[in-house]
């Protein structure tokens, strides 16, 4: 008889790491499972540490030659038995013990849930440092509508990829990893798996994610910086074009307002996470109209590209630096209220400055209280 669930724990260089994943797996009061340990032909002592867990369940599986992360991926999903997937580094683990018992519960009770999710805990040097704010998705268990859940999730991958439980299905007919994706796959697996099914989200962080210098994050970033800068800009168009297909309207205003906020990141922040800048307003202007013929599309994306480079020079006191942005952000979406409220706050001075920092500070207490409350 097949195990219910599959847990594929792609390892590659992460032998010392092995054991607190397998056996966080192992300690789960949900008990049929298989794990396969997707050795990725790894130079270290990998095919001896999956040797000691002494377990049945444990499939060691090595590549030879090395396959790449998502082709390995792919071939531990191929190889999967488990009515449901669960895809962990072997450098990351799991939290709670109930974490799996709980997965299976919501998704054997909602057959149109398609995966579940929990926030996840940072992990630094062996110890528990914080929440991930940005995988909080409320105090509450939930089952989410998939097209609502997409209305947010276009603009931010806020999935800890570790924390997700897949119905093998999902896979099978809609889509494995994409092999030209070796940023951003994950967030575009979950994206169009929620076109088609609902999400499950748990409340409690039951996930470990470990931040090292040997995770594939941080391996991705110093090999080609610019290619993930690339996909994270090329994902919302992506979406758009699914959006499009399935005729969301709505949801096609949330991918043109991501695209802008990706555009607007890299021209505005001066760094891409803890690289330096990566687009010019020339790289800018060729990539929105290789990617929308649709003037209207390119001026709600220029307004709020604009709105946002004037929010970053605001913020900096350069006042007329944010004036000359604020009017051609205006220019190019006349209708904003947003942009035209923060105009004229500039424009009054001290008055309009104290009230737009005292709003500031408002929205960061409420926030902060929120944060404290998890």
């Amino acid at each position: 008889m097949n195990p219910k669930v599959t847990f594929i724990v792609p390892c590659y260089k992460l032998a010392h790491l092995l054991p607190d994943c397998v056996n966080s797996i192992l300690n789960q009061t949900f008990q049929d499972f298989e794990i396969l340990i997707m050795d990725d032909c790894s130079p270290d002592n990998t095919p001896e540490v999956a040797a000691s867990f002494h377990d049945p369940r444990v499939i060691h599986v090595r590549n030879q030659p090395n396959l790449g992360h998502l082709r390995n991926y792919n071939k531990g999903i191929g190889l999967a038995r488990g009515k449901y997937v669960w895809l962990i580094s072997a450098d990351d683990y799991l939290r709670s013990p109930k974490v799996l018992e709980r997965y299976v519960e919501l998704l054997d009770a909602y057959p149109k849930v398609g995966y579940v999710f929990c926030p996840g805990i940072k992990v630094r040097g062996g110890q528990e440092v914080n929440a991930l704010d940005y995988s909080f998705h409320g105090h509450r268990d939930c089952i989410f509508d998939g097209r609502k859940f997409l209305s947010k999730f276009v603009r931010e991958n806020t999935i800890v990829a570790a924390s997700g439980c897949v119905r093998k299905e999902c896979y099978e007919k809609v889509s494995l990893f994409p092999l030209d994706m070796p940023w951003g796959g994950d967030w575009y697996l979950w994206a169009i798996f929620a076109f088609s099914y609902d999400v499950g989200y748990l409340a409690e962080p039951m996930v470990c994610y470990r931040e090292h210098e040997l995770s594939m994050t941080n391996k991705l970033m110093k090999e080609d910086v610019a290619h993930c800068s690339t996909e994270d800009i090329a994902m919302p168009w992506i979406f758009k074009r699914k959006a499009e297909e399935a005729g969301y309207t709505k949801l096609l205003r949330d991918c043109l307002d991501s695209a802008a906020n990706e555009y607007a990141r890299r021209i505005a922040a001066k760094r891409y996470r803890a690289a330096a800048a990566t687009m010019t307003f020339e790289q800018f202007e060729k990539s929105l109209c290789r990617n929308t013929v649709k003037e209207s599309e390119r001026d709600r994306i220029r307004g709020k590209v604009y709105a946002f480079i004037a929010d970053e020079y605001y913020w900096q006191g350069e006042s007329a630096l944010a004036r000359k942005y604020y009017s051609q952000a205006l220019r190019k979406t006349p209708w904003n209220p947003k942009i035209w409220t923060k105009s004229l706050l500039l424009a009054s001075g001290t008055f309009g400055n104290s009230l737009r920092r005292r709003r500031a500070n408002l929205v960061r207490s409420v926030r902060d209280t929120g944060d404290q409350t998890r």
